[in-house]
């Protein structure tokens, strides 16, 4: 069971897991970039690896091959409600190179459970891509947490549209003037109102192509950056994303450039080393 610890002045919240701690960590072979791992939990073939599955996308029976997006509980979860959504049966590729209709199913799995888990708490989903973003397994995988209702979240509703990147059908993305990271980008609905349960199929079909898209302008403006540490210029592109919980609901990228350090730390303040506006017009431009 997961330990809720409030701080009582500032309406903070801590969470207590030991759990967590039993974690696998294969951050070592991604240093290294070793393209396969056949022992891997999340690979096909490996079911009974993982706890028993809780949701698929595909064919197949239950804990069994055939699946195209596999949902199971999180072995060492963070809160009393936890699940990992595996993106596909590939080891290495994940939603900036996946086929687009592999996209679209990982966005209608994440609709799909949402929906599940609406009555049951405030529901966050969340990717970590990469060692450097919290990642302890290779294979592309993301997760949803239900943190209770009276819990009080510290998060950012969404922002103004400024600095805008591209303006599809259902989405804009943009890099909000209030951008705590360089070349954070956001992608919020045109509608108001909704949580991401409400999602139509053919705006999830848009907004497939929209956050690839999204990803794949990061990952080149990664791979010509100049702010990266030294120590970090042979790294794969690392980054998170989360789906806001609630009303209003949008997508945050957060590419992983830089490290946070002791002021950050100490004053809660984040210092951003690239002007919003010029980051957007950078990306527009790729």
């Amino acid at each position: 069971m997961a330990k809720y610890v409030p701080d009582v002045k500032t309406q903070r919240w801590v969470i207590v897991s030991p759990i967590r701690t039993k974690r696998p960590d294969s951050s070592d072979e991604e240093k290294k970039q070793v393209p396969a791992n056949t022992g891997c939990p999340f690979c096909a073939g490996n079911e009974a690896a993982t706890p028993p599955e809780v949701y698929r996308i595909g064919s197949g029976e239950k804990d069994g091959p055939g699946w195209q997006v596999r949902v199971v509980p999180n072995k060492f979860p963070i809160t009393d409600t936890h699940e990992v959504f595996i993106h596909s049966t590939s080891h290495t590729d994940d939603v900036d190179k996946l086929h687009l209709d592999q996209v679209t199913r990982i966005l209608t799995c994440y609709r799909d459970r949402y929906r599940a888990h609406d009555v049951d708490g405030q529901i966050l989903i969340f990717c970590n891509h990469g060692y450097q973003a919290g990642a302890s397994l290779v294979h592309p995988h993301s997760q949803l947490v239900v943190v209770p209702k009276q819990i009080n979240l510290d998060s950012l509703s969404r922002e103004p549209i400024n600095n805008i990147i591209a303006d599809d059908t259902y989405f804009v993305t943009y890099c909000p003037d209030f951008s705590q990271w360089p070349y954070e980008v956001w992608i919020a609905p045109k509608t108001e109102g909704d949580k991401y349960g409400d999602i139509e199929d053919k705006a999830i079909m848009d907004l497939a192509g929209v956050f690839q898209q999204a990803l794949q302008k990061i990952d080149r403006i990664w791979r010509n950056s100049s702010i990266r540490p030294k120590d970090r210029q042979n790294d794969p592109f690392m980054y998170n994303y989360y789906i806001s919980h609630g009303d209003n609901w949008f997508i945050r990228i957060i590419p992983r450039f830089i490290h946070r350090a002791g002021f950050e730390l100490g004053t809660g303040l984040n210092v951003n080393v690239v002007d919003p506006t010029d980051a957007a017009k950078e990306l527009k431009k790729v």
